[in-house]
């Protein structure tokens, strides 16, 4: 299996510290909220295009080397190949999304397996209350089970009818459409279930642990 990379590798360090600089700041929080029936989150502005943003390092992972397990604190651990993850249901959604950095995209469409499908699969055990994703540029970010457990959450490996490419996290990817983005892990290899909470890349460096866009819950 392809090892996981280094998200903070030489050339990276600056990027990371700028991000960290905004959270300090409280870059683009504007201080208001909306309901969830307000389909444009506050401080947002529309796009039509999909911004790329990453840490600098976009693996390239060949479909016949990804794998996916979802394991921890479940009865039955999983671990997917291409073409077991591609036997699964595969299902199509519609959704906005929304980056921290102030852009929303409407009416993404999107193919994938369904986070309720990998979940019943795996069967959370009761004392699971937490999601750690890893990805294979190794970034991790968590949400509470209950987050991604929804019929709205999926893992991605289409968008708008093409294949997932890598630039936007293919070949497969997190899908949380009511949070922001970076919950949204891209080249997902592993779902960790866990009884505590364990905040990821950004949200040690600040970024808010729940990322409510409604809210504006960008930084802690």
């Amino acid at each position: 299996m392809d090892e996981p990379l280094n998200p903070v590798a030489p050339g990276r360090e600056k990027l990371v510290a700028r991000k960290q600089e905004w959270a300090r700041e409280g870059r683009l929080i504007t201080g208001t909220t909306a309901p969830p029936e307000v389909r444009l989150p506050p401080g947002q502005r529309l796009v039509s295009d999909f911004p790329v943003l990453d840490l600098g390092v976009q693996p390239d992972i060949r479909p016949d080397r990804w794998r996916l397990r979802v394991e921890g604190l479940v009865s039955n651990r999983l671990a997917l190949d291409w073409k077991e993850f591609n036997a699964l249901p595969v299902h199509e959604w519609v959704n906005d999304i929304h980056c921290v950095t102030a852009w929303s995209r409407y009416d993404n469409s999107w193919q994938g397996v369904g986070a309720l499908t990998l979940l019943d699969m795996a069967e959370p055990l009761p004392e699971a209350k937490f999601i750690v994703f890893h990805s294979y540029d190794g970034y991790t970010t968590n949400v509470p089970l209950e987050a991604f457990a929804r019929p709205e959450c999926f893992v991605a490996t289409h968008w708008n009818h093409e294949p997932l490419t890598r630039v936007h996290g293919g070949p497969a990817r997190i899908v949380i459409p009511h949070l922001y983005l970076w919950k949204s892990a891209k080249w997902v290899t592993r779902i960790e279930l866990r009884a505590d909470d364990q905040p990821g890349f950004w949200e040690v460096r600040g970024y808010h642990n729940n990322a409510d866009p409604w809210l504006e819950e960008r930084y802690g």
